[in-house]
């Protein structure tokens, strides 16, 4: 199956125990595919797979190709602490029948690009699976330009990469130099701030978290640009930004994705990492903004959360102002 197009990168729904609660697991995953979406991508950073033990991210990904059942492609996550573990997941997920892995840089510990480039070649010379680079900077090593054409061109079994660096000229630049030795390399965005502007430069799709909320809207946005409708993909795109900045802006990432998943009739659970007080109030004011978003665009259940939170919120009529309405409506009623 062909990595292309939108992929989504999925909570994991946690049940009251606080573990992996593998019915809205199922029924998510269910709902997405019927949406449309290209691929399936569990355990990036959505997903919280750091926040998972190993066993849980195997889990993650066994229940998810259970219920995919072959539709769609899976793209799955499968960076972990050394290679002999990454190796292990590879086993596990091209067993399962996915497509590729994406693979992170080396986290944690600061490496020469050198022994980056080192890691993930002894990686694609072992995998039994395809794999896909994911670059995110602000959590990994960094995967540089050089290294990723090198891994590009010598490496078969490297089949892409997902740039999560938010650095637009970097994309550009990884399309300048990567396609035209390799048409094939995959070159996803992870920031879905520049969906459109990605695909208009050459890029292939990309693993996009607002796609879990509002698959209707970014699906449409992907078909609109192979149309050739470009003035409508422009217009999605300035409108899903205010959407996608309340859902970042909502305390610890990816909270307000979460609580934006449970807008469109899905019971996320507790969260994985424990609120403070402060934070707990501050996501909570920002469902309400969520609803009311999510309501403007169409949306019925969230606008009927967002008319119920503005109905809570409402200054409380005091018993001077009763007693002055009835007044007036006695007065009115006489004359």
């Amino acid at each position: 199956m062909k990595i292309r197009g939108i992929f989504t990168p999925n909570i994991v729904p946690f049940g009251r125990d606080g573990g992996i609660n593998e019915h809205e697991l199922r029924r998510l995953t269910s709902w997405l595919i019927d949406k449309g979406i290209h691929g399936l991508y569990p355990n990036g950073s959505t997903g919280e797979f750091i926040r998972l033990s190993y066993e849980e991210r195997q889990r993650v990904v066994r229940i998810m190709a259970s219920e995919n059942r072959g539709r769609v492609p899976i793209l799955a996550g499968a960076a972990e602490a050394n290679v002999d573990l990454v190796l292990k997941a590879c086993h596990a997920y091209a067993d399962l029948g996915c497509a590729a892995v994406s693979l992170t840089g080396p986290y944690y510990y600061k490496v020469s690009q050198e022994s980056i480039e080192h890691y993930f070649r002894e990686i694609a010379a072992k995998s039994p699976i395809d794999i896909l680079l994911y670059n995110i900077p602000q959590f990994s090593n960094e995967i540089g330009i050089p290294v990723v054409e090198r891994l590009a061109l010598d490496c078969p079994r490297i089949i892409g990469i997902k740039d999560s660096s938010r650095d637009f000229p970097r994309f550009v630049t990884l399309l300048a130099r990567i396609k035209p030795q390799r048409p094939d390399f995959v070159v996803f965005t992870g920031t879905e701030e520049i969906l459109f502007p990605s695909l208009m430069m050459g890029g292939d799709g990309g693993t996009i978290a607002s796609s879990s909320v509002i698959p209707e809207v970014i699906l449409k946005l992907f078909a609109d640009y192979q149309a050739g409708n470009y003035a409508e993909c422009r217009r999605v795109q300035l409108k899903i930004q205010e959407l996608i900045g309340a859902m970042f802006a909502a305390g610890n990432f990816p909270e307000g994705f979460r609580a934006a998943v449970a807008l469109r009739g899905f019971d996320p659970g507790p969260a994985r990492f424990p609120l403070s007080p402060h934070e707990a109030a501050q996501l909570e004011e920002a469902k309400g903004k969520l609803a009311c978003i999510l309501g403007d665009c169409g949306y019925a259940e969230a606008a009927k959360e967002c008319e119920l939170r503005r109905a809570r919120t409402a200054a409380p009529v005091s018993r001077a102002e009763v007693e002055q309405i009835v007044r007036a409506v006695i007065t009115k009623i006489r004359t």
